[in-house]
């Protein structure tokens, strides 16, 4: 027989929290709609939950526990009973909000081409405030070539000696997965000149991670290749739109009419301002949804923000948190302090080099290690070691 005082110490007692780890769930192949979800649970109850392989969504603890019970396909009533328990609130409230988890988690598997980050109006922490277990995205920079005729100071080549083969990317990636990192951004120098290019995006989608590409876009222009690309399971592109190319305009149309989420990515320099604010106005009649903007100076900030205005009032929405363009523009480089990592560099995101070995964010010449050769702790002790002195 229970004792009263066993009894009132189950009541009080709140049930035990959701243990840190990564947890998968895939929809049975008889489903009406096949599915795929994959949560990471921080240590201090936060996580990340990715949709499909295409949708990374961040979640504060409550959230967290809640995908939680989704993923790991708890009955209902059970999980009512326990969010009641843990939030001392009555379990018809528990089952609203947890029922209005679900609908939403669902309008984000039944949606198509949503932005890659997404937090779809669900509380969640300040950007970079919270201590994590890895960073929420790889930057993985596969080359450093540039296309013919592109001036060669463009990319930092003097740094890497070799670029590391097909197989040895793919222990990266291994390694970046088991490590909890969901999002994954091909980049490089033009990660489209790297023949194997397909097959690494095919092969992180494997993985379940959520890839995106961020590319010149020329080669866009034959549907042949774009095709070719669309059909690795890719989930974003960001393309450096060319102004003085006029291959860039055919390459983006010909992405806006395929099934994936774009963003457009213009460098304004002072000889380019009149063109950029009249290209941007052709990409909202085109139907660009996303654009991204970066000056090369921080003496054009003033035209900068005419031109995010311009975005903005043209229904365009401004990316903020994806990776740019390595160029003799680097808007990362300009913005870096002497022994000063920026927000969110090394902790957020990582960059890695052609041959593997990994700097806080790109234009940071700050070596934490190398992904192929060292253990991913190392890796990460020396990039927490970083932001935790220099944040």
């Amino acid at each position: 027989m229970t004792s009263i005082r066993e009894a009132i110490r189950r009541f009080v007692t709140p049930p035990a929290s959701i243990p840190a780890g990564t947890y998968h769930f895939q929809a049975p192949p008889d489903a009406l709609l096949p599915y795929r979800l994959h949560l990471r649970i921080e240590p201090d109850g936060h996580g990340v939950l990715i949709v499909n392989a295409s949708t990374v969504l961040h979640l504060n603890s409550t959230a967290a526990e809640y995908a939680y019970h989704i993923v790991q396909q708890t009955q209902k009533d059970q999980a009512v009973r326990t969010i009641a328990s843990r939030y001392r609130i009555n379990r018809t409230h528990a089952r609203q909000d947890f029922e209005d988890f679900i609908d939403r988690i669902d309008e984000l598997i039944h949606t198509p081409d949503l932005d890659p980050v997404a937090y779809l109006n669900f509380d969640r922490h300040a950007p970079y405030s919270q201590e994590i277990s890895a960073p929420y995205r790889l930057d993985c920079a596969l080359t450093y070539t540039l296309p013919v005729g592109s001036n060669p100071e463009n990319a930092p080549t003097k740094r890497v000696e070799r670029e590391l083969s097909t197989s040895e990317w793919e222990t990266i990636l291994d390694k970046s997965w088991n490590a909890g990192i969901p999002h994954i951004i091909f980049t490089g120098g033009e990660p489209t000149l790297r023949e194997d290019l397909p097959e690494l995006i095919q092969y992180a989608e494997s993985l379940g991670q959520v890839s995106g590409l961020l590319t010149d876009g020329l080669r866009f222009a034959d549907p042949a290749y774009l095709e070719t690309i669309l059909q690795t399971g890719l989930d974003h592109i960001m393309i450096d739109f060319q102004l003085d190319n006029l291959q860039a305009e055919a390459a983006l149309q010909n992405v806006l009419s395929a099934d994936i989420s774009l963003v457009a990515h213009l460098t304004i320099t002072p000889g380019n301002t009149a063109r950029a604010s009249m290209c941007i106005e052709r990409f909202a009649q085109m139907g660009l949804e996303a654009i991204s903007i970066s000056a090369v100076s921080p003496d054009m900030n003033e035209t900068l923000t005419a031109l995010h205005n311009q975005a903005s009032d043209l229904g365009l929405s401004l990316v903020w948190d994806l990776a740019v363009p390595y160029s003799a523009f680097n808007p990362i480089a300009m913005e870096v302090v002497e022994d000063q990592v920026f927000e969110g560099a090394g902790k957020a995101w990582l960059y890695v080099e052609p041959d593997g070995d990994v700097l806080p964010a790109q234009g940071i010449n700050r070596v934490l290690g190398n992904l192929l050769r060292d253990p991913w702790e190392v890796v990460w002790s020396q990039a927490k070691s970083t932001y935790t002195k220099t944040g």
